[in-house]
């Protein structure tokens, strides 16, 4: 068996055989392209966690589709004995190792992505300072949408050695953070106080999460730190945006001066 078996492994593959994969490969194909453009559609008319569970089921189902695909071919063309398995996944081990090394490092970090979920399409992660949502996960990597409209293309492989930061981390609760920094001559408790009702009359805010304003004395400024929740992660850009326009506002009716951060940072 100097060939690996190759010769016998694949002299029963005729003209039939290989159109009847092909139409599976076919079929295949159009089921994952529905559930790639179908699911996500729906998702996207949905909220909450519905939304969430229907995105990560879109890889998953993939998986499975291409699983089954790879189950049902392999049989058409070649008699399923032992050593004709042997040839085949010998040879698949070989191109794997030799040819798609960097691929098939990706592709097993997808399937551990798959299976572990550090992230799931809808998580808002950061990764190598990347930040955004991830759109799709596929065999070989992730797709994230920046709230710059940017999409950003990341192998799985990363896994292995990057941090990842998840904020939502498959729920649809997004702790948002609007900054301010404050003249110290000024009443803290009232401030705070009115930085709660700031964050509670915003119409974006999740009014059942917890709503927490902190504050922290720097060199020469007052840092507060208003926290909540808003009613959708992707609205987390208008949410902080009018969080922070409704502070200045008090801050103007209080007389109390604003520090650039920047001037702070360098003190």
């Amino acid at each position: 068996m100097g060939d690996f078996g190759f010769k016998e492994t694949f002299s029963s593959i005729t003209s039939d055989a290989l159109l009847e994969a092909l139409a599976v490969v076919i079929l295949a194909s159009v089921l994952i392209m529905l559930v790639q453009k179908l699911i996500p559609a729906l998702a996207g008319k949905l909220g909450g966690k519905l939304r969430l569970y229907l995105l990560a089921s879109v890889p998953l189902l993939r998986l499975l589709i291409i699983v089954l695909t790879i189950v049902t071919v392999v049989p058409i063309l070649v008699e399923p004995s032992f050593e004709n398995m042997v040839a085949i996944f010998g040879a698949l081990g070989l191109a794997l190792g030799f040819a798609f090394k960097d691929y098939a490092n990706s592709l097993i970090a997808g399937i551990v992505t798959l299976y572990e979920m550090p992230y799931r399409p809808g998580d808002w992660i950061e990764v190598n300072g990347r930040y955004g949502e991830v759109r799709s996960i596929g065999t070989r990597a992730a797709e994230i949408v920046t709230l710059d409209d940017t999409v950003i293309v990341i192998p799985h492989s990363l896994l292995w050695n990057t941090l990842l930061a998840n904020g939502n981390d498959g729920t649809d609760n997004l702790m948002c953070v609007a900054e301010l920094h404050l003249d110290p001559n000024h009443n803290v408790a009232r401030m705070q106080q009115l930085f709660r009702d700031v964050v509670f009359t915003c119409p974006l805010t999740k009014t059942y999460q917890p709503v927490v304003v902190t504050v922290s004395a720097t060199d020469d400024a007052m840092r507060y730190r208003l926290k909540a929740y808003p009613l959708e992660p992707r609205e987390q850009s208008r949410f902080i945006s009018d969080l922070t326009a409704r502070a200045v506002d008090v801050c103007a009716r209080e007389g109390v001066r604003m520090v650039s951060k920047r001037v702070t940072d360098a003190a």
